[in-house]
Formats: structure tokens, sequence, C-alpha cells
């Protein structure tokens, strides 16, 4: 046990019992220390290294339904305590618990990021490079990045619970750039979960470099995305772009309490097609959004969110199930000790459903196949969204036949899972960093394959 931690276990009563003096909900102290490494390979040298850690000590008061919150550096017993009354804007001492109950959770690691060197990493992506310029002269850049983290943090709160979890992640992508002389196409892969480095025996560096190189050179033979209305299959490879962006941060309690979701109101209606369930899990072993407790000290949770197509529960951190007189769903999640906690998705998906993804494509006259989705933007009070779309096809009378290029996707959450008409039984997981009123959080999305009736493909005219 490090000092700071030793100093919060012995003083953590005395310290929330100052920051109680002036009453109020709920008092917590949080502590994080953490190692961040992470290393850029482009242009066939290795340009970036950052290797640091960072520790610190976020004390929080839930007052009249608000949040007062500060941080220090310096987590001293003198520090503390004047961070704690001027959160309590007084002097004194108030009732709180101590000791009532107890959670411990960690990442087992079998390649431990902890002991491995910075020339292990470098090897990595260096085995990535050269598989990516294996694909000709055509291949123009390549970046590489390896990035992993081990997180540990400390939650003790009035309500007389301890929680304490040791994260440890890791997330490897690879960008290619190919050009033919006329045009340029860019190709993405990426891997990462709460794991060690042994997630890249499973999915090794070259095979990730081998899909984004290939994804770059595709595109520059693709054709130009028509434009109109179509049928549109996402492959279980897209990930879960579209849950995540157009639908799951509908689902967060705080946007609904605000007004600034669609889904506010719905519960018990029926928001999506009845072959459509979507959850939120943060108990799934390995994956980017998993944690045996989040940063409120809460259990980890699987949420299911719509139910066969009803609008069954939103997600909640402890502020907002105050709010609502509901309990924690274990989604109160911060970037730091420096942020507040807020409202965020974990491993966010739809289920798999009982078609086969190759009848789903063959039963489509003329369609849309969606293998990668790229960004975008969405609009979480109407639903609308635009996303790029990385790597898409052609469908034409139940055939995958050429690809297309310049492609996005136009549509409203709601109304795209209402026009599901098929689900695959197969699954497909995207890793990625979630931003969110300037905090970014580790997740992970997932859908099977889906077949929605209609959307708009931007593209050229037809």
């Amino acid at each position: 046990m490090n000092p700071v931690e030793e100093l919060l276990r012995e003083k953590s009563g005395y310290i929330l019992s100052v920051l109680m003096s002036q009453g109020g909900e709920y008092g917590e102290i949080f502590y994080e220390r953490s190692r961040t490494t992470r290393m850029h390979l482009e242009d066939r040298k290795i340009d970036k290294i950052t290797h640091g850690y960072d520790e610190g000590v976020g004390i929080r008061l839930i007052k009249n339904g608000k949040n007062y919150y500060g941080y220090t550096t310096n987590p001293t017993l003198e520090n503390l305590l004047e961070l704690a009354k001027t959160l309590a804007r007084g002097e004194g001492h108030g009732p709180v618990a101590v000791g009532k109950s107890y959670l411990k959770g960690w990442t087992p690691a079998v390649i431990d990021p902890d002991e491995e060197s910075l020339s292990f990493r470098a090897q990595i992506l260096k085995r990535a490079e050269e598989e990516a310029r294996s694909f000709g002269d055509k291949i123009k850049q390549v970046l590489a990045v390896l990035a992993d983290k081990t997180r540990e943090i400390l939650v003790i709160n009035t309500l007389g619970e301890i929680a304490k979890d040791t994260q440890k992640r890791v997330v490897f992508f690879v960008e290619v750039v190919a050009s033919d002389g006329q045009t340029l196409q860019r190709g993405y892969e990426s891997v990462g979960g709460k794991m060690g480095f042994e997630i890249l025996n499973e999915f090794p560096p070259e095979e990730i470099a081998r899909k984004a190189a290939r994804r770059a050179l595709l595109m520059l033979d693709a054709k130009p995305a028509p434009a109109g209305s179509f049928t549109v299959v996402m492959s279980s490879e897209a990930g879960g772009t579209m849950i995540h962006e157009a639908v799951g941060h509908g689902l967060e309690a705080d946007l609904v309490q605000q007004g600034l979701s669609v889904y506010a109101g719905k519960i018990g209606e029926m928001v999506a097609s009845p072959l459509v369930t979507v959850v939120d899990d943060a108990t799934l072993p390995h994956h980017n959004g998993s944690f045996a407790v989040d940063d409120e000290g809460v259990p980890a949770q699987r949420k299911v969110l719509i139910k066969n197509g009803e609008l069954v529960g939103y997600m909640y951190d402890r502020l907002r199930a105050m709010r609502d007189g509901v309990q924690s769903t274990g989604n109160g999640r911060r970037q730091s000790y420096a942020h507040i906690p807020m409202v965020r998705m974990t491993n966010t998906f739809i289920e798999p459903g009982r078609d086969n993804p190759e009848d789903i494509i063959a039963d489509t006259k003329e369609g849309i196949l969606v293998v990668k989705m790229g960004g975008g933007e969405v609009n979480t009070v109407t639903g609308d969204f635009v996303f790029e779309i990385m790597e898409g096809y052609m469908i034409e009378n139940g055939r995958v036949t050429y690809p297309i290029r310049g492609a996005t996707l136009i549509g409203n959450g709601p109304r795209a899972l209402m026009d599901v008409d098929a689900v695959g039984s197969d699954i497909g997981w995207s890793i990625g960093t979630c931003g969110k009123d300037g905090q970014g959080v580790p997740v992970t999305d997932a859908q099977p394959t889906i077949r929605i009736k209609r959307m708009t493909l931007g593209g050229v005219e037809r």
C-alpha cells in the first residue's frame, strides 16, 4: 500500500466528516494513480514516445442535487482537509459511515505492460510497419500507435463503501495512406482491451497492418458512391459506431434529464424493431470498456436498455440516479481524478439475432454493404446522424459486387432501429475513446450484421 492510499484509509472518516459538516446527500474521495505509455511510429521512425505517471485525489460533495468538486495533486492531510472545508463552505463535522463494505478488482495480465521495455513496444510497431509496406509502392504513409495504461483507483464514500480497482488496458492501431498518383485513400484497423500485451498474440500486429493496408488499396479501385435511398446491410465488422453514437448517448440519464435526448419520457414505448435488443455491459471480460467498479465505486453491471424494441431503462451515475429515485447502473465514469464523474457508456451493443449473415445479403435485391464505419456527427436531441463509410460495397441481386468510396450514411437513430428487419447471429466489436464534455474514456461497441430497410446514402447523384 502506497503512502497516499494508507493516508486515505486511515483518515477518510475525518476528511468526509469535514466535507459533510454543512449537510449534503453524499460525499466521496476518489484516488487515482496511473502509468501511461504511448509510442508512435510514422515515416519509418519512432517519432513520439510518452511515458509517465500521474497521481491525485478528487473530493466530491453532492448537496441539494448538485455536484461540488475539487482535486489536488499534492494529497497531504492538510490539503485534503482544506479542500473538504472549501467544498463544504464551512467548518465542523457531519455524520458519515465508514467501512461497511469493501470491493476489490484487478486485471489479470499474462504479458504485463508494467514489466515490458520500450524496445519491446518498438518491435511491435516495426512489425506492423514492415507488413504494411510489403503491399507495394502505392503505400505512401504508415502510422502505427501502441498505447497502454495501468490505472489504480480507490473510492471511499459517506455510505461506508470502499472500492478499489486496478485496470490495465492496451490499444493498438494502424493507419495506412495509399495513392495511385491521382487520389489518396485511407485504411484503418485497431484492436484493444482490458488486458496485457497478450492481446497482440491473439491479434498480431501484422494482421492489423494487413487489414489497414488492404482497405486503403481497395478504396483506390472503388467507384464513387451513388446517392439516394437504399437498403443498408451493416456487417458485424463495422463495429458498433452507429449504436454508440446514434442511440447510446441518447440513453444516458444526464442527457435524458436535461431534455437533450430523443428517448426522454419514452420508457415502456417501442423505440426499435422487435428484433432489436440493446445492452450496455461493463462485466464482459477483457473488453476495453470493462471494469470491476466504476469511478464512483459502483460494481460493474449488465444493463438491458432496449428489449425486443421496447425502451426499458437508461444508464445512470449516482447523481442522476438520486434525481430519479433509482439505483446507479454503474455508469459513473471520469477521465481522471481531475474530472467530475458523469454518465458514460461501457461496452454497448445490439445482441445477436437468429439470421444467417450470408442469407441477409442474399435476400437483399439492391443495397449497400457497410463493412467499416468512419467518423460522424449525431444530434442527441433529434437522433439525426451523418456517418462516413470507410469501406462499403454495392449489393446487386443478392450479391456483393463492387466497392464504393466517398459515401456517407444520413439518417435518424430511432428511425433506423425501427427499420431493422434482419439481425444476424454474429457479432463484431470495435474499440474507441468516447468523448463527452471534454472527457475521454475507453469504450467498446458492437453489433451483429443487421439490415435496415431504407437509409439515405450521400454520394454522387445517380
